[in-house]
């Protein structure tokens, strides 16, 4: 699956900064399909310097035909995470804009959240941390966004 360079799915990461080692690794882990053509990614570290930070981030959490939601304790507990990124997700999820991947990374209780309905990564949504080799967690993340994108690109 490749696309040309206008047709990547843009992908956003919504998750709280104490997690962001956790999102470097599966940002790591989706470089494939970065390489192939098939996703851009943006994350509210790639803000420029001089650009306000807020706008940057409605602006990609409009723009972004993907969202993942990196649940754990502290995106749960982040009122920004909360109030508007989840708030506007579910909007344009609702809405058929975009699709919303919830992504495990740890223990919380998430079932009953308003992304609780959606089918969560990775397998079974067991947590990140639970799994043995977190390694094979984010290989189960990459392999069901792979299956979502291409899903998007079919009934487009």
């Amino acid at each position: 699956m490749s696309l040309q360079p206008d047709q990547a799915i843009e992908v956003f990461y919504s998750y709280a900064h104490e997690d962001e080692k956790m999102r470097d690794k599966l940002e790591n882990h989706l470089t494939l399909l970065r390489r192939q053509g098939v996703i851009t990614e943006w994350y509210d570290r790639k803000i420029g310097a001089g650009k306000e930070w807020h706008n940057e981030i409605d602006t990609h959490l409009d723009s972004s035909q993907i969202i993942l939601l990196l649940i754990s304790a502290n995106f749960i507990a982040s009122d920004y995470c909360w109030d508007v990124e989840v708030k506007r997700a579910m909007e344009r999820h609702e809405a058929k804009e975009a699709r919303v991947i919830p992504i495990i990374l740890d223990s919380v209780d998430w079932e009953s959240a308003p992304f609780g309905r959606i089918q969560a990564l990775p397998k079974d949504a067991k947590p990140v941390k639970k799994w043995r080799n977190h390694n094979d967690a984010f290989l189960s993340i990459a392999q069901g966004i792979r299956i979502a994108i291409k899903d998007l690109i079919e009934n487009s």
